[in-house]
Formats: structure tokens, C-alpha cells, sequence
């Protein structure tokens, strides 16, 4: 009989916590210097991609963090035409964007074109329907160039980012979201990963208090995504207008039945209306981050 394998999410080593998940079947396994991504079968959650011991995604429950961190933004927004993602390579993410019919244009940036070419082999239920909607512009660039230094302007911009570690880390400074700022249309929002705060607390409070300095208005929103060990998934939230978090349930479903109604598993406008009333432990992460950091 051949023994099982147990792939690992290492991620959380550093406080003593780690779990695990049986591969039925190894589908794709690089290990360099400076990656370590596997990509398994698994009985339930399906195909499961683990990159430097983070779990990325897997497509048993990848609908709910790409459902929430496209329509949240856009439907807040209510008027976006131009949105921008960073990162978001596997394309998942496009695809909700693209549910809405009001998006004229979504720009894509990936600084590694070998993301789009694994996820064009290993995810083309993703990358298929995006690449074919004549809205979708994929570009291979480094991202805080990107904000930096485009001319154009977005209503929204997302940043489907890994963790804060590696090349990632560069995606969580107060410098790459003043390129954000810059490029954003008056009245427009930015959302961001933002980790489990459970976990990652610190990791929000920095981000936020990056956002606070930008923006008139700088919070996170939260999901239940099961895959993401540690509880709540926040989103880091930021725009000038602090009324994009306040809609009501009517609101908000009065925006989606004119987009077309379209189809979500887990997004709807009691959720997206109810994701910015934080427990008690996140929106103490949130005020902290008004205080000044601590001296080194």
C-alpha cells in the first residue's frame, strides 16, 4: 500500500501552530531557492495549492474570498468602470470582477508570468472565461511600478496579494499604497488582503495604520474562508467616502439587481452589509491602528 501523504501549511510555525492535509494525487511540485509551491488532489477541498507553506487557494471553497473581494468593492462603489488588480495570477479573482457588466475595463498586473502559465495548465477553469472577455487586459509587470507610475485612474483597485513575506512583503508598504492613492479615481476604493487577524493581528494593524495616513476612511471587512486557518479572513478597506461601508442590505441588492443579479454562493447584501460590523477583537486591531508605533 503506498503511504499517504500529508502536505503541511507551515505558515503559522512560528507561534506553534501547523496543520495538514492528505494528497490523493501530487500534481505539480517545484522547490527552489526561492519558491516552494506543490499543488495536490484532495478528497474534499479539491485541488489545493500551497505556496512557501500558505495555502493559496483551493477550489472547494476559493468562490467565497473571490466573491468577497470583487463585489464588495465594486458594489459599494456603485459606478466602477475601470478597476485594477494586482496579483491575482490564478485569475479567480477576474472573473468575479467581470460578473459585473458596469466594468468597461479590468487591468490585471502580475509580476511572474509563470503564475498565468500554471494557472492557464492547472486552472483553466479561471483563466479561460477571463482571457475571452474582450474587457480583460493582462499585464506582466512588477505592481508597485505599476501605481506608481501609471497615467491611468481606477475607481477600484485590488490587491491580490500573497503574505507579507518574500517578494509579497513590498505589496503591505505605505509606499505602494500611495501608488494605489495616486491612481485611484476621487471617490474610489481600495481593498487589500489582509490575512487572519486571529493570527495576523499585527499584520492589520500595520496595513490599516499605512491606509490611515492615505485615506480619509481605512477599516477591513470580514469572511469566513474555511481553507484560511485561524478564523475570520479580513479585507483592508480604504477610500475617501466612509458612507461605501455603510450601505443597507436595500441598497446594496438594489445595486446588484441592476448589475443583472448575478449569480454568487456566498456574497449577498445581507453579507456584504453585515462584513463591516467587526468582533470586538478586530475592531480593537482596527482602533489600534491610530495609535502612533511603538519606538524600536
Amino acid at each position: 500500500m503506498a503511504r499517504k501523504r500529508w502536505i503541511s501549511e507551515t505558515i503559522h510555525n512560528g507561534i506553534g501552530v501547523r496543520i495538514s492535509l492528505e494528497a490523493t494525487r501530487i500534481l505539480h511540485e517545484v522547490r527552489t531557492g526561492n519558491q516552494d509551491l506543490i499543488l495536490f488532489e484532495h478528497a474534499d477541498w479539491g485541488k489545493v495549492l500551497v505556496l512557501d507553506g500558505a495555502i493559496q487557494l483551493t477550489t472547494r471553497d476559493e468562490f467565497i474570498y473571490h466573491e468577497m473581494m470583487a463585489h464588495v468593492p465594486l458594489l459599494a462603489h456603485g459606478r466602477a468602470q475601470e478597476v485594477l488588480v494586482i496579483g491575482g495570477g490564478d485569475c479567480g479573482l477576474a472573473g468575479r470582477v467581470l460578473a459585473h457588466p458596469g466594468v468597461r475595463r479590468l487591468t490585471q498586473v502580475e509580476i511572474d508570468a509563470s503564475v498565468v502559465d500554471f494557472a492557464r495548465q492547472y486552472f483553466p477553469e479561471f483563466t479561460g472565461p477571463a482571457e475571452a472577455d474582450p474587457r480583460f487586459t493582462l499585464l506582466i509587470a512588477d505592481g508597485m511600478d505599476y501605481v506608481a507610475e501609471t497615467d491611468r485612474r481606477f475607481d477600484v483597485v485590488i490587491v491580490d496579494s500573497t503574505d507579507p513575506d518574500g517578494p509579497g512583503a513590498a505589496l503591505f508598504t505605505k509606499e505602494f499604497y500611495a501608488g494605489c492613492r495616486r491612481c485611484l479615481t476621487p471617490g474610489g476604493v481600495l481593498v487589500t488582503q489582509s490575512g487572519a487577524p486571529f493570527l495576523q493581528g499585527q499584520q492589520l494593524v500595520e496595513s490599516t495604520r499605512h491606509l490611515a495616513t492615505l485615506f480619509a476612511d481605512a477599516s477591513c471587512y470580514i469572511a469566513a474562508v474555511p481553507s484560511y486557518f485561524g478564523g475570520h479572513m479580513a479585507f483592508g478597506w480604504a477610500s475617501d467616502d466612509a458612507s461605501l461601508r455603510r450601505l443597507s442590505a436595500g441598497e446594496i441588492a438594489g445595486r446588484h439587481r441592476a448589475a443583472g443579479s448575478f449569480p454568487a454562493r456566498y456574497w449577498t447584501p445581507e453579507v456584504q452589509a453585515a462584513a463591516f460590523a467587526l468582533p470586538g477583537y478586530i475592531a480593537d486591531l482596527v482602533a489600534a491602528a491610530e495609535d502612533p508605533p511603538a519606538a524600536a
